[in-house]
């Protein structure tokens, strides 16, 4: 194998095993978010926890792994795939060695490589998500409808890794919302605060009142 890919992919994956919200949380909040809310470490979870200005900066940071990673073949003067590349970061994040390898649900990290690899399909898959995230106001099925549409619509790019690499990422996904797919059966999953589905639980909260 080429050096400068064994460089690249350890690169990547130091870069995805940053735990920025844990970091984040540590240092400006005296709290480790692992401790609270779902105890995951990605960004839903910090901006239940730690509200929506560090859950920005956690998305920003999570996306920007992934594109860094991303952008490592060009650095590198390498031929190397961006997105094969960018797996590394993938991983890094959701088995970060900074973080005894518990990591976050990878759907941000994912984002910010798809943005390097192709910006338009980058722009239809947030399109994709924030409509779901919209009609149901629980982004656990945004990621995992939205995953499995993201995967649908690459067929459409005649991109095989493209697609080979959505549809793997797509079973992660879902395997990571394992937890969350219990308590959407049960009605008890957390919504995010707008949103038709939100509006459709807070009726029926009130007409059982």
């Amino acid at each position: 194998m080429d050096l400068n890919i064994i460089w690249m992919l350890l690169i990547g994956y130091l870069l995805g095993s940053i735990p920025s919200g844990v970091w984040i949380g540590k240092i400006f909040f005296n709290k480790d978010i692992r401790n609270y809310g779902s105890g995951n470490m990605g960004t839903t979870n910090t901006f239940r926890v730690l509200g929506k200005k560090a859950g920005v900066v956690v998305l920003l940071i999570d996306m920007l792994k992934g594109s860094a990673t991303a952008l490592l073949p060009m650095l590198f003067q390498s031929n190397a795939n961006a997105l094969l590349i960018g797996l590394a970061a993938i991983f890094g994040h959701a088995f970060p060695i900074f973080a005894k390898f518990k990591g976050g649900k990878t759907v941000a990290t994912s984002v910010g490589v798809l943005l390097v690899y192709n910006w338009q399909f980058f722009l239809l898959a947030w399109a994709i998500f924030l409509i779901t995230i919209y009609l149901t106001s629980m982004v656990s099925v945004a990621s995992m409808i939205g995953f499995s549409l993201i995967t649908l619509s690459s067929l459409f790019y005649q991109d095989w890794i493209l697609t080979t690499v959505a549809f793997v990422l797509t079973i992660f996904v879902f395997v990571r919302h394992w937890g969350n797919i219990s308590r959407i059966r049960q009605g008890k999953e957390n919504m995010v605060p707008f949103g038709l589905g939100y509006r459709a639980r807070q009726k029926r909260e009130k007409d059982n009142k």
